[in-house]
């Protein structure tokens, strides 16, 4: 059973493994990168390969409800800029097939990707985990050819790949896109325009106003219409993608240890994480959030680095889901090209109430006096510090 997204690996993939003398089963799982004319070419190459089943699996849902909402609790952003628009996928996409793999009495399991990057970990760690008595295959890794190599065996065996999936590796899913190719090779080069999905941005465009409804930290309404979680996140990227929003670059180390670069394109990811994160800094605790922070950002580097399946990352979702319990309210914001502004927040569970006190102007909670002597105490470590030290800083 293969996972086969009809690109240029994996139908290389099918045709080496049936000329190694396997039959081939494909899978492929919808994590909201693919429309209808997409799976239907999908569908259709693998007929055209020749395969012996082939199945579609919405996991949509199932991404969101184990995973996505998890990332927007813990406002989870990769060196501080990426959504793990990629690794919010896997875990799901290699669950479903398993279970694929399982209605078709596989032997064994395969997958395309290279020897280079974090995915083959990330399959490989879960199909161990999900299915330790099926065997692993990764041709594409094991042979360590390149992308000209594979487009050269496809044609002569009369595949034509387009070329743009041959010029740069591209992983689009509902969470975001993700862009590899001999720029994102350097440390510096940018992309080209046409190599992002939502192609050259028009500088231009007059701002748009957008209020996102969360209840429990959970979005559920855009701009006071009412929607599910998933059709939630496909308008706002449709309605977002045209500003540019969510385009960045990141620098990350690897499970394997080194450095590696990719760009990306995430609207919905980081318009709902940066909203998110407003209306959590009007209804927590400082403490609260102090703790969602760091164990948000090892939540995610859990899921990224291939450790789902850790007993550590449920408790971590555990805590998550208990902190939304008041993040419940109404996020304010303004798109303009390459730009998102959130203006304001608002929520019945606000802790920021100016009828007790105003930050630097008055309070009804406290006199002068007593924050003076606040003052006093507070600095008390300091003083001790700074006489034992002779005044030295």
């Amino acid at each position: 059973l293969l996972a086969f997204s009809g690109g240029l690996d994996t139908s290389f993939c099918v045709l080496y493994l049936q000329e190694q003398g396997w039959e081939v089963h494909t899978v492929t799982v919808d994590t909201g990168g693919f429309d209808a004319a997409e799976l239907g070419r999908i569908e259709a190459m693998a007929a055209r390969l020749g395969v012996a089943s082939h199945q579609t699996i919405d996991a949509r849902q199932e991404l969101f409800d184990r995973t996505l909402k998890y990332l927007i609790f813990g406002n989870v952003l990769r060196g501080n800029v990426y959504p793990l628009s990629v690794s919010a996928e896997r875990v799901v996409q290699a669950r479903a097939v398993v279970r694929a793999a399982q209605s078709v009495s596989a032997q064994a399991l395969a997958h395309g990707s290279t020897g280079a990057g974090n995915d083959q970990i990330r399959f490989d760690v879960a199909f161990r985990a999900l299915a330790p008595d099926l065997a692993i295959i990764t041709p594409i890794r094991d042979l360590a050819l390149s992308r000209e190599q594979e487009t050269a065996f496809l044609k002569e065996r009369g595949i034509e790949i387009p070329a743009k999936t041959t010029t740069y590796s591209i992983n689009e899913g509902m969470w975001g896109t993700s862009i590899g190719g001999r720029e994102t090779l350097t440390s510096h080069q940018p992309l080209p325009e046409e190599a992002w999905p939502g192609g050259l941005i028009d500088v231009a465009r007059s701002p748009m106003q957008l209020q996102i409804q969360f209840e429990n930290g959970i979005p559920v309404a855009l701009s006071g219409g009412a929607l599910p979680p998933i059709q939630l996140i496909q308008k706002l990227n449709q309605m977002a993608a045209p500003y540019g929003i969510g385009r960045g670059y990141h620098v990350g180390d690897t499970i394997l240890g080194i450095k590696g670069r990719i760009g990306f394109e995430a609207a919905a990811a980081t318009i709902l994480i940066q909203a998110h994160r407003e209306l959590e800094k009007l209804v927590l605790t400082a403490k609260q959030s102090f703790w969602k922070d760091q164990l948000g950002n090892l939540y995610g580097s859990l899921l990224h680095e291939g450790h789902a399946f850790d007993p550590i990352s449920c408790n971590l979702e555990a805590f998550l889901e208990s902190s939304q319990t008041h993040v419940t309210g109404s996020v304010h914001l303004t798109l303009g090209p390459h730009h998102c502004l959130v203006t304001g927040a608002e929520s019945e569970y606000s802790l920021m109430n100016p009828d007790v006190a105003t930050y630097g102007e008055a309070n009804r909670l406290w006199t002068g006096e007593e924050a003076a002597g606040f003052a006093k105490v507070y600095g008390i470590p300091q003083t001790l510090i700074a006489r034992a030290q002779g005044g030295q800083s």
